[in-house]
């Protein structure tokens, strides 16, 4: 990072337009396929949790928190997670995520789940839930499915399908 001088600032509502480009450029169309993101169509990002990352005044990354429940279990899920290509490779996800977790934990939050892949999250904390543990509404992958305990034993006794929180009130 000492090539460039980056700012991790919280979303606002006028950051929607430009991330929702970022998300169309490095995702494509085909998001919208995923079920982690069939969670997000129902249930907003929470603009608290949520973070972008800039150059100057360049946006080059994005990172929203979902309000979901697992079971009865209030809980977040991270994502999505976008840096611009010509800016990848240069920590600036890691840092999103670090934000992200700590904001999360601050605000009395106990445990995140996302999908991705481990060897890139496990520097940010996140592990495998046991098989079967932790179910989404779709097809994933057991092994993408990630936990991140902000508070030590928060996943322990955690068992159940991901919904979107306002489904369990």
């Amino acid at each position: 990072m000492n090539d460039i001088s980056l700012t991790i600032l919280p979303e606002t509502a006028t950051d929607a337009v430009a991330i929702d480009h970022l998300h169309e450029r490095t995702f494509g169309p085909g998001r919208y396929a995923k079920t982690a993101y069939r969670i997000r169509e129902i249930t907003p990002h929470d603009l608290a949790l949520s973070f972008t990352a800039r150059i100057g005044t360049l946006l080059v990354g994005s990172v929203r928190l979902s309000r979901i429940r697992i079971g009865e279990v209030k809980a977040l899920l991270l994502g999505p997670l976008t840096v611009e290509p010509p800016f990848r490779s240069r920590g600036i996800g890691l840092k999103l995520i670090e934000r992200a977790m700590a904001e999360a934990k601050n605000s009395g939050n106990r445990l995140v789940v996302l999908v991705g892949d481990e060897p890139y999250y496990a520097r940010a904390g996140f592990k495998r839930t046991a098989k079967g543990q932790i179910r989404l509404p779709g097809p994933v992958d057991p092994a993408r499915l990630l936990v991140a305990e902000l508070v030590e034993g928060a996943a322990a006794d955690v068992a159940g399908a991901i919904r979107p929180e306002w489904e369990a009130a």
